[in-house]
């Protein structure tokens, strides 16, 4: 599929700046994801593996649930290799779903439990599960698919049925509120399996055969520009090679050693699934589960249970921030609280830092790599506004864009090529898709970056997003900081609209902060600090940008908006 593979070595300088403890390379994996689960089992069977609203399951209890879940699967004609939907939000039932399917050898196939009808349908027909895990509230949206998309088995699950027993009851109390937040966690549906009933059939044998390491695991949607649905198919190797790159990056924090990880983070996506799911399970730690971020709800975890490594994303951090001190809640034992997805502020670690006592860095990935490439190493010579250091066993090569097979010079800007054992091997059912991200056995990015002397990478730009006008390259997130810089910018969002005259323009949505806006006086502004074919010809003054649930900014809605705003569409 990949072609020829290139034996090139590209130095590796970034080993020298690793924090102490740290390797600087990795064993190959063997065995599979439901290993580590089994393998903490076995040393922690009294441990608590989740936590969700108070209420404990410890690692003994963890694996029986997982091997009756899957014996009820196999019994509905769930098989090796075929794909499972799970469309669930953070919730021990997710957990279990997870490794059930993956012990029977089937793959599972992670979906937002948000989306639309429409978005979710369209990664159903991308690919084609004829069964599928399903929270309650999303059962009728499942049950309204065209036959073509039926599913044949279809399990629903109430996530409330996890909950302490003293919190259920609070639901069913006859008042509004209740009422309220009863509603908004669960539905009565009719025509599926019920979760229940799974959990009540006997364990599968311990004679069933196992997933193999080069298995297919995960298909995981890429959040990706196009608006068209890419799996990455992601095998067991390359999900317990990123566990073990992470467990490598944190010396400091033990397995089972008082471990305890919060799940803030949506673990339908890739970084929430690593880096909560995955993580957690090969530490022997305590998983405790939010369904959303709330703010009031990690707080008063925190009183009980500090977390120990904290996966988030930079909103998150400052509400979170906000919220301690507004309370005057200590978040003391925070170890080590990692953000991606965007570029995490300077000036809000600072603050957070000294609030927990720990460390919070920046680190960088994508859905097709597991999902993390790189983080700034824990420790003091972290450098801010970079993504800081390949994980071990990790290359990169920066190239030329326009002829991926050539390095640029040392120091220069060009697009992130890597290779690596988290890298995935193509996108499921699309060789065409895949052969072209894929340079001698080199994965494209897609991002333009630039690794300085001592191997930090700093992330300058996404190749798919650049605008072209007049025959100049424009960077969105260049313009994005400037209008950022603007005393009445409160967010931007740059794209390029088509044009007549010069290809594309460069136009910004922006939120701004009151009513009395000066458009003109603002692209003044801009104009002092870039060059002018990189000003805005066009500003719209929004009231919210289109994001996704972990705080990113979703460019290719926002211009699809704009597009419908300029043409009347």
């Amino acid at each position: 599929m990949l072609g020829h593979v290139s034996t090139f070595q590209p130095p590796r300088p970034w080993v020298a700046s690793y924090a102490q403890d740290v390797p600087s390379d990795l064993s190959p994996v063997s065995g599979s994801l439901v290993d580590i689960v089994a393998d903490s089992v076995r040393d922690y069977p009294d441990a608590p593996a989740l936590q969700f609203f108070g209420r404990e399951t410890t690692y003994a209890e963890l694996q029986d649930q997982i091997d009756r879940v899957a014996n009820g699967l196999r019994e509905r004609g769930i098989r090796a290799g075929d794909p499972v939907a799970i469309v669930l939000p953070n919730c021990p039932q997710h957990i279990v779903a997870f490794y059930a399917v993956l012990r029977l050898g089937a793959v599972v196939v992670e979906h937002n439990p948000l989306y639309t009808a429409r978005e979710l349908r369209k990664q159903f027909e991308d690919h084609g599960a004829k069964h599928a895990i399903v929270w309650n509230k999303v059962v009728a949206t499942v049950q309204a698919f065209p036959d073509d998309l039926a599913v044949s088995t279809l399990v629903s699950v109430d996530v409330t049925s996890a909950m302490p027993l003293l919190t259920r009851m609070a639901l069913r109390l006859p008042v509004a509120k209740a009422r309220e937040s009863r509603d908004a966690l669960t539905a009565k549906v009719r025509g599926t399996v019920t979760w229940d009933s799974l959990v009540g059939h006997p364990p599968l044998p311990a004679s069933h055969p196992l997933p193999s390491t080069d298995d297919l695991a995960i298909i995981q949607y890429t959040s990706g520009t196009t608006g068209t649905p890419k799996g990455a198919a992601l095998t067991h190797r390359n999900l317990l090679a990123n566990a073990a790159q992470a467990k490598a990056w944190v010396p400091s924090i033990r397995r089972g050693d008082g471990c305890v990880v919060y799940a803030v983070l949506p673990m339908f996506h890739a970084y929430g699934l690593t880096l909560c799911l995955t993580f957690a399970m090969s530490m022997g730690a305590r998983l405790v589960l939010f369904p959303k971020f709330d703010p009031d709800l990690v707080l008063a975890a925190m009183k009980k249970h500090a977390a120990t490594f904290l996966p988030l994303v930079p909103p998150i951090a400052d509400r979170l921030l906000s919220a301690a001190n507004a309370k005057g809640v200590p978040l003391a034992g925070i170890e080590v609280a990692i953000s991606g997805a965007m570029a995490l502020p300077h000036e809000l670690v600072v603050p957070f830092e000294k609030a927990t006592g720990g460390y919070l860095v920046e680190g960088y990935g994508l859905s097709e790599c597991s999902p993390v490439l790189m983080a700034n190493p824990v420790a003091g010579n972290r450098v801010p506004g970079t993504v800081g250091l390949p994980l071990p066993g990790t290359e990169c090569r920066v190239v030329d864009p326009e002829n991926p097979t050539e390095d640029v010079a040392a120091g220069s800007a060009g697009e992130l090529l890597v290779r690596g054992p988290q890298v995935f091997s193509g996108y499921y059912g699309k060789p065409e898709e895949t052969e072209a991200v894929f340079v001698d056995g080199w994965f494209r990015t897609g991002d333009i970056v630039t690794i300085d002397e001592a191997g930090f990478v700093r992330i300058v730009d996404r190749i798919k997003e650049l605008i072209i006008t007049g025959g100049f390259n424009v960077a969105p997130t260049e313009v994005e900081n400037a209008l950022r810089q603007h005393p009445k910018v409160v967010d931007a969002a740059v794209v390029g609209l088509q044009s007549a005259h010069s290809g594309e323009e460069v136009a910004a949505a922006i939120v701004v902060e009151g009513d009395e806006i000066d458009v003109e006086a603002i692209r003044e502004f801009v104009r002092g600090i870039l060059t002018p074919y990189k000003v805005p010809r066009r500003l719209f003054v929004v009231d919210e940008l289109p994001k996704s649930l972990i705080g990113k900014v979703l460019r290719r809605q926002v211009k699809e908006r704009l597009v419908a705003l300029t043409t009347g569409s």
